[in-house]
């Protein structure tokens, strides 16, 4: 469905692969794009009821990520931003209790393909053999939605780090970066 999603302007919105799901090394502006096309694409891929859900969460993500994106914040906007992160927890939780607890998921066969790729085998004497047998705990794994990420956690602190720090387009890492550049060539 994104393959039939239109393009918007010369640079904005590039017409989308016909199967994202299989897209790789995406760069943020990929990542933005779905995000922005999302809403249109997953409406009426589900029961209702958990069409309303997803269709919440995607609002809510859009949302939440319009107003961290903005260069310029007054309290207002960081108040907005305060309350667009709890409604999107929310959103969050209610879709980990109501659609998640409704569907089994299990990984894609190229996650299958990479686990079976970096699997060791292991011969009597200990070295590793050059081809491991299968097994039946090779098959597709349950995948469920852990919500206790480190990335989820750090949405909370986000209004605090505008407060204190200023929008992310203030700073930038490239300074360390050169820095650490900088020590490895004078240690050489």
């Amino acid at each position: 469905r994104f393959c039939n999603v239109p393009t918007f302007g010369w640079d904005t919105i590039c017409k989308f692969h016909c199967n994202v799901s299989n897209l790789t090394k995406l760069a943020a502006r990929d990542f933005e794009d779905i995000l922005q096309c999302a809403i249109p694409v997953f409406e009426g891929l589900l029961p209702s009821d958990h069409n309303e859900v997803i269709l919440d969460l995607l609002f809510e993500l859009v949302m939440w990520h319009a107003l961290g994106k903005l260069r310029l914040h007054t309290k207002t906007t960081l108040h907005f931003l305060n309350n667009s992160t709890t409604r999107l927890g929310q959103a969050m939780c209610r879709f980990k209790d109501i659609t998640c607890d409704a569907f089994v998921t299990q990984e894609l066969p190229k996650e299958v393909a990479a686990r079976w790729c970096h699997k060791p085998a292991y011969s009597k004497n200990g070295k590793s053999k050059s081809q491991p047998k299968k097994t039946a705990s090779d098959a597709h794994w349950t995948r469920l939605f852990n919500m206790s990420t480190y990335k989820l956690r750090a949405l909370r602190d986000h209004v605090k780090s505008i407060w204190l720090f200023g929008t992310t387009d203030n700073f930038s890492m490239q300074v360390v970066s050169s820095f650490h550049n900088l020590c490895y060539y004078i240690s050489t």
